[in-house]
């Protein structure tokens, strides 16, 4: 009978079925951190590429909360409508399906979220929503 090696099981976990630290645990290092190069001396201007390198990298994007999130998904929608050029082609395009689907998104997060919401976040959905419901039902009647 020829010796099968398939794999091994080897548990890795560090905490046993009571929660305590098993005494055999291995410990995890943090990974050691990559060394930054170190600052060369600047005797010139800094060439027009790093700058441009440099004002893409310094724009950090906002905190992601229910506010941003909803936000996003409504300026989603307003592109759908053709408020907004599309960023690679420079062409502004209606496309009422998506702004639709969109709209309908946020009809099912503020059903789903009914009750789990504070009174800020609900106005806002609930405002959004209308003025995006009134949108689409004017940019259908064209």
């Amino acid at each position: 009978m020829e010796d099968e090696k398939g794999f091994v099981i080897k548990d890795r976990r560090r905490f046993d079925d009571w929660g305590e630290v098993k005494p055999e645990a291995p410990r995890e290092e943090p990974p050691a951190k990559p060394q930054e190069p170190k600052p060369e001396a600047k005797t010139a201007e800094p060439r027009q590429d790093d700058k441009a390198q440099e004002a893409s990298t310094e724009q950090p994007f906002p905190d992601l909360n229910f506010a941003t999130f909803v936000f996003s998904l409504g300026t989603s929608a307003m592109y759908h409508f053709g408020d907004f050029p599309d960023p690679a082609t420079k062409k502004t395009e209606r496309n009422l399906e998506a702004a639709k689907q969109t709209i309908d998104i946020l009809g099912i997060l503020k059903e789903k979220t009914k009750g789990n919401l504070n009174d800020e976040e609900e106005r806002l959905l609930e405002s959004l929503l209308y003025e995006l419901r009134m949108r689409y039902v004017r940019e259908t009647a064209k």
